[in-house]
């Protein structure tokens, strides 16, 4: 056989069962084999940069290895944007690439798709990255990429194979079912463990912060609630515990909420879970997080990236929680009157910071009443999600929401695309503004081809908010080169047969799309932010 088929046989044995792929010139091979070999599904794109970001949501989503498949070059670095968006969200992606023939790499002859260091540059935006030098080493390599992407911390490998090498003949492998999981799960050091254990025997008003990093770890931080731990958890941790949960502020994590800031300095320990407390999040480190932090984290790089720690406890999140669960001693006797504390907060906080999103204040709301509770919920980076979408639409369960973690423009479509493949039944929401949404608008066509449910809301303000925003805050109101002209989106819905409504008052919201959400299909929501107003500057922009 040769190395291409090895790569489709690969792939079933890692019980792949869904790849984002373009086809071209230097991977024909591998595409070839997956078509012959059958039982996978094939999403063709309209561009690297979409397909990688699909395979990105469709992970996340899923909890399974993503797979993007490219061309090289500049195929490859089309791919950049989405390899690199997965490693800010340690998502497992592995992204095969072909290359131009071995007797040409590096040697700078015009070859077409050659570039000087295609690998140089997938390390740089990947956890790893490999060539496939002969065909005899490309079912080990594949293997190694593989099991590398899902062990944490997580992330994408990519892996080149030559073409001359994909067409290579080689010895059928031992085609056997490839376990991706870890032999076994990171335990933490028992003297590390007994300091974390007496610092929450003496809490007597404790905190979480979950981070993705614990995103498998519900049902044991769920105890702790129990026990009276509060909890707030990063932008992409949300619905690890459901956000209806009264001791769970959600992504109310303190950037712009004084409430909750001033509710921190009140708690005695905060447990930091598999989290990078992004600058993000925490306006470059600046919110004031209790005094007392430990950091729990399976990657020792974690300790002190952000905010210094009294306790480093390196170790798998959900090992450490089992632990500390495991001995009766170790639960905290929290104070009376922490629980009924919180929970006042946690509505206050909701108020007061409604009361900052002048005519969108109860889109959440809005929104959130007619949206099944299973539902995907996938937002570009915009005004819209950074207020309202991050802060205040509940999500309820793990692995139903996801974002652009490096706040790229852009991402949420191809996005909400992957989502929508894992979604498994359920119906995919994507919020996005009109200029993100432009950014990969050739994808809506794969959208239309694959037939996917998804619900777009589009929130126009003909241009970028949040510049404007940031030009009013520092530059003296100099609103420049801000101002784009929108598509009509009602005429670009018709295009691909999506279902289409307007709402141009600001109390109908949930009435639009509570009409069109059962329609399947595609189905697009125009926001008129022309006519509603627009949206007020979020905390750290507002005007000084």
């Amino acid at each position: 056989m040769n190395a291409g088929d090895l790569v489709a046989r690969f792939l079933k044995a890692i019980e792949v069962d869904t790849v984002f792929a373009i086809i071209s010139v230097h991977n024909i091979p591998i595409m070839d084999g997956i078509a012959r070999e059958g039982g996978i599904k094939v999403v063709t794109t309209r561009g690297e940069m979409g397909g990688a970001h699909m395979a990105d949501a469709f992970a996340r989503i899923s909890g399974k290895l993503g797979v993007l498949i490219s061309s090289t070059g500049p195929g490859a670095a089309n791919a950049v944007s989405g390899l690199l968006e997965a490693s800010y969200s340690g998502t497992p992606v592995l992204h095969i690439t072909g290359q131009v023939p071995a007797k040409y790499l590096g040697r700078d002859t015009g070859v077409t798709h050659g570039v000087k260091d295609q690998l140089g540059m997938l390390e740089s935006v990947c956890k790893a990255a490999y060539r496939v030098n002969t065909a005899e080493e490309a079912w080990g390599i594949l293997t190694r990429a593989a099991q590398e992407a899902m062990a944490a911390p997580a992330g994408p490998v990519s892996v080149e194979i030559p073409i001359d090498v994909q067409k290579a003949l080689c010895p059928e492998p031992p085609f056997k079912q490839v376990d991706l999981r870890p032999a076994s799960p990171m335990l933490p050091a028992p003297e590390a463990l007994a300091r974390l254990a007496d610092r929450v025997a003496r809490a007597r008003r404790p905190m979480l912060w979950v981070g993705s990093g614990a995103r498998d770890c519900g049902d044991l931080i769920e105890q702790f609630l129990d026990m009276g731990f509060g909890m707030v958890s990063s932008w992409a941790a949300r619905g690890i515990v459901t956000e209806s949960h009264p001791m769970n502020l959600g992504a109310m994590n303190g950037s712009g909420c004084k409430d909750v800031e001033d509710f921190y300095q009140d708690v005695d320990l905060m447990i930091i879970l598999g989290s990078r407390l992004r600058g993000q999040e925490t306006v470059d480190q600046s919110v004031q997080l209790p005094t007392r932090r430990v950091q729990i984290d399976i990657d020792p790089a974690a300790e002190g990236r952000t905010y210094a720690s009294d306790l480093f406890v390196q170790g798998d999140c959900r090992e450490v929680l089992k632990a500390l669960l495991a001995e009766p001693g170790n639960r905290p006797a929290v104070d009376e009157g922490f629980r009924a504390a919180f929970t006042e907060m946690k509505q206050r906080a909701r108020e007061n910071y409604k009361k900052t999103l002048g005519p969108y204040s109860d889109f959440a709301e809005q929104l959130r009443s007619v949206t099944p509770a299973d539902s995907l919920w996938v937002r570009d980076i915009t005004v819209a999600n950074s207020t309202w979408g991050h802060r205040l639409y509940e999500v309820y369960a793990p692995r139903t929401a996801a974002h652009p973690v490096g706040g790229g423009i852009g991402q949420g479509l191809p996005l909400a695309i992957g989502a929508a493949f894992a979604a498994k039944g359920r119906d995919t929401v994507l919020l996005s503004g009109d200029a993100g949404f432009m950014m990969n608008v050739s994808e809506l066509w794969t959208a239309q081809q694959e037939g996917i449910d998804l619900l777009m809301i589009i929130m126009n303000d003909s241009g970028y908010g949040v510049i404007k925003h940031m030009q009013d805050a520092g530059f003296g109101g100099r609103r420049v080169y801000g101002d784009l002209d929108s598509p009509d989106f009602e005429q670009l819905a018709r295009c691909v047969g999506a279902a289409y409504v307007k709402v141009s008052d600001k109390n109908k919201l949930a009435a639009a799309v509570g009409d069109i959400l059962p329609l399947g299909g595609l189905r697009m929501v125009e926001v008129d932010m022309g006519v509603i107003g627009e949206a007020p500057p979020y905390y750290p922009f507002l005007k000084q």
